[in-house]
């Protein structure tokens, strides 16, 4: 115990010295780091998929599901993709010294609001490797040092990971204490890590929802909470029934194991018949177990669709699987209190085609990102544009969302003038 506090104090120090440099470094150095680690991740190809080939034999031992070992799981275009994603954060702006608003008082004072980095960030997360890549990257392209502490299943890969990202900092004349890994899983260095006042200015959580509540109850440094994905969407009268029942598909099945997957069906009464009746076909012909209410169970029965009755708990679940909870509603202000009330106010969408239905949806759902006629799938970082995300933050405050650059800044005040004194 003595000796994981120690480790996680140095950590803690080299982290600190390494966020005082970055602080001071050049937008053009740091792109030249960012392109670095993209080169050694990949010079590293077959180290990292070594590793990750231990890691998902172990988890398929352990009997770990499907969906987890998808979310573990690395391949040669999975991996490039982490390089490019690591070369698109190095083609953004940079965030820091951006200028947010500036002005001037009446006595002559000018005033700028400006970006700067946080400074160190403690980043907890888990099954998947890629994610180390890129919240390495999204960091150190804002300024931030960041500590890592991914999950026991992910520990080999993301290892090997690291020690390429260290490499390519150091080519570039960065300290490759910028980005470091906790080499343990050991679960007391998650409470240090969250009571590390001082050193950690942030601290980010993303997994299940066990880990944001433990984290959360434990910490003593400021937490962005990036809770569970009960992602829902609502099917109007006015949907166009194929383009929801493509859409209804593509959130489910695409990749059921990730936080922005579909969870929730709400139909309309009116079309509940027809939709059930082409949607229900297709998703079970692609493997997915529907739970159903009442007044669906049976259009679904009816139309040879396998279904079992819902629990009121399967409304309130994140299945991260192919399972799908589904509810015939009375109408849209039906469909959001019934997100309000079993959502995780994370990625909802609504498929319609009448505009006023629309915006009384998109107005009145209080989720961090609200969708009309796309998929829920779309909620990331890199669909936004932001290169890569470190989570996606169910939180109201500082930041909602996918968490790109600037939700990892934050800001000061830069006050000039010309000898003016206070009466």
């Amino acid at each position: 115990m003595a000796d994981l506090a120690q480790l996680i104090a140095q950590l803690g120090q080299q982290a600190r010295a390494a966020a005082r440099i970055l602080a001071g470094t050049s937008s053009t150095q740091l792109d030249a780091a960012l392109t670095a680690m993209a080169d050694e991740l990949l010079a590293a190809e077959a180290t990292i998929l070594q590793a990750n080939a231990r890691d998902v034999s172990a988890a398929r031992q352990a009997g770990q599901t499907a969906a987890l070992i998808d979310r573990l799981q690395l391949n040669p275009a999975r991996l490039a993709a982490c390089a490019q994603g690591l070369r698109k954060i190095a083609a953004l702006p940079a965030p820091v010294g951006k200028i947010i608003t500036e002005w001037t008082q009446p006595n002559g004072l000018r005033f700028s609001k400006v970006r700067v980095p946080l400074g160190v960030i403690g980043f907890i997360y888990e099954s998947r490797p890629n994610v180390t890549a890129d919240a390495a990257g999204l960091c150190l392209k804002s300024g931030n040092a960041v500590i890592l502490r991914g999950g026991s299943e992910a520990l080999r890969s993301n290892l090997a990971i690291a020690a390429a990202l260290g490499r390519g900092l150091h080519r570039a004349g960065l300290p490759a204490t910028a980005v470091q890994l906790i080499p343990v899983t050991d679960r007391e260095s998650v409470r240090l890590l969250s009571q590390a006042v001082g050193v950690i200015d942030v601290l980010i959580p993303r997994g299940g929802r066990g880990l944001i509540e433990a984290v959360t109850a434990q910490a003593r440094v400021p937490v962005i909470k990036h809770y569970d994905g009960i992602c829902a969407l609502y099917v109007d009268r006015a949907a166009d029934l194929a383009m929801a029942a493509n859409i209804t598909v593509n959130a489910k099945c695409s990749r059921p194991g990730v936080c922005n997957a579909l969870e929730t069906l709400l139909v309309h009464r009116e079309i509940a018949d027809e939709f059930l009746a082409r949607a229900g076909q297709l998703l079970t012909a692609r493997g997915v177990q529907l739970r159903a209410e009442p007044r669906a169970l049976a259009i679904l029965a009816k139309n040879n669709c396998p279904v079992q009755p819902a629990t009121p708990e399967d409304f309130r679940t994140e299945f991260l699987d192919l399972i799908l909870a589904v509810k015939i509603v009375d109408d849209c202000t039906a469909a959001i209190a019934h997100i309000e009330a079993h959502g995780s106010h994370h990625t909802d969408t609504i498929v319609t085609a009448d505009n006023a239905t629309a915006e009384k949806f998109l107005g009145g759902v209080d989720s961090a990102v609200v969708l009309w006629n796309a998929s829920t799938r779309f909620n990331d970082g890199h669909e936004f544009g932001f290169g890569a995300e470190i989570g996606i933050s169910t939180d109201r405050l500082h930041a909602r969302g996918p968490m790109g650059l600037e939700e990892l800044t934050t800001y000061k005040y830069l006050v000039r003038g010309t000898g003016q004194v206070r009466e």
